[in-house]
């Protein structure tokens, strides 16, 4: 197999074998998200639609910038297996058991890990789940959820957008459709988070995240509710309570902090971009125009973890070898110059963008994640009308990580909230049929 990009030059560093050329480190706390896409650049004319990194320390990988390198990634299983298991760094001894990297990629009984009938089979549990998900309930428990979230801050006539409303208001969606309470849904985000920041935390903060779930299942095992969690222990495909929880992993981490990304940067687009804010104001562009924008040019994942070859191969010019992996550079993709018109941007209204991956592991939950952000957005925008930037948008700082492209923060400032007289009470029944 050959991509159909030509090399662009002599090989680089193979992860396999260690010949000398150097890789692009692709983490540490000097990691600035406001430089990612020069860097994806950067790494596209040195190497081509696939390039070497540096992961965590030791753990070298590819990164796969390509649009059509990652189509083929995501689509062809025979060649590009998803069991980490297959990873020959691991099988090797080579990663250290305390590696930040292993919380993100060590194997789980989970669609995300699996390849051809096992993943059918937890995909078809994981799929009704979302399908049984009631859109016209779960708009209202956003819209009313939104509103309580922005009447907490809406007298102090300012704001950070990211802490006081974008973390705040998915969280407490999807912990409800999961069958979790309030409080135990913060716990699970806290963990969530400390297991993706690929740290040396990340290990303690993964078990964390597994006990807390492992005691829901236990719950909705001996009551059943009308939540996702109770939707996948009764499926037909009968995945057992460690396929269930690992499942939940799945669900949550893809779910929550992306989605808290997708927000806040459609919300950054319209505080900083007065053009495209007077066209959503006029009629011209819709909220999912704006959303769609911002999974071309900031997808809330900007990589996302990982392939691993099947066999020795030519790849985007690269030689690949038997276990090496392979990282899906989402951002890279969509800024692929091949698949772009001739001034670099996006079309508005194509959604051939790689935001939710391709292929049979694409995600199953984009429907529900963006009914949640565009909810979020509109229900914000006719509440407070005159929001604007608090600080300078060139002040605006990213979280620093391989993994999320996300802000740290979005002040803003706010004279005249448009309130509801009594804010909606939360829908009687859960979102989930």
């Amino acid at each position: 197999m050959t991509s159909p990009h030509a090399a662009a030059g002599p090989p680089a560093r193979c992860p396999v074998n260690g010949t000398p050329a150097p890789t692009t480190a692709l983490y540490g706390p000097d990691l600035d998200g406001d430089a990612l896409p020069a860097l994806y650049e950067q790494l596209r004319g040195d190497h081509g639609p696939v390039a070497p990194v540096t992961i965590a320390p030791g753990v070298d990988a590819w990164l796969v910038i390509g649009h059509r390198e990652v189509l083929q990634l995501t689509r062809d299983e025979q060649d590009f297996s998803h069991d980490p298991r297959r990873w020959s760094l691991l099988r090797e001894g080579r990663v250290p058991a305390d590696s930040p990297i292993l919380p993100m990629v060590g194997w789980r009984p989970a669609l995300l890990f699996a390849d051809g009938q096992q993943h059918r089979r937890m995909r078809a549990a994981v799929s009704a789940a979302l399908a049984g998900i009631n859109g016209h309930e779960l708009r209202r428990t956003v819209r009313a959820t939104a509103e309580q979230v922005i009447v907490a801050f809406a007298e102090r006539s300012e704001a950070d957008l990211v802490a006081d409303y974008a973390r705040k208001l998915p969280m407490r969606v999807i912990t409800e459709l999961l069958g979790l309470d309030d409080q135990t849904g913060r716990h699970l985000v806290e963990a969530v988070a400390g297991t993706v920041s690929a740290t040396s935390a990340s290990a303690d903060a993964s078990k964390r995240m597994g006990a807390i779930l492992l005691h829901l299942i236990e719950e909705k095992r001996r009551r059943r509710g009308n939540d996702i969690t109770s939707a996948l222990l009764h499926h037909p495909a009968r995945l057992t309570d460690e396929e269930v929880l690992h499942n939940l992993v799945v669900m949550f981490v893809a779910g929550n902090q992306t989605t808290v990304n997708w927000i806040a940067t459609t919300l950054r687009i319209l505080l900083c971009d007065p053009e495209f804010r007077s066209s959503l104001t006029g009629g011209h562009l819709s909220v999912d125009d704006a959303l769609d924008v911002v999974l071309w040019r900031f997808p809330p994942t900007q990589n996302f973890p990982a392939r691993y070859a099947t066999r020795d191969m030519t790849f985007g010019g690269q030689h690949i070898r038997t276990g090496d992996m392979l990282i899906l550079g989402l951002a890279g993709a969509n800024a692929d110059p091949q698949i772009l018109p001739d001034d670099g941007t996006p079309v508005v209204g194509n959604r051939s963008h790689l935001a939710f991956g391709a292929g049979p592991h694409i995600c199953p939950a984009q429907d529900p994640a963006r009914l949640i952000t565009r909810t979020a957005v509109d229900t914000i925008r006719h509440r407070l009308p005159d929001l604007e930037l608090a600080i300078p948008q060139g002040e605006l700082e990213w979280i620093k990580s391989p993994w999320s492209r996300g802000l740290a923060a979005l002040p803003v400032r706010f004279t005249a909230p448009v309130l509801p007289q009594h804010p909606a009470p939360l829908p009687d029944h859960q979102p989930v049929r």
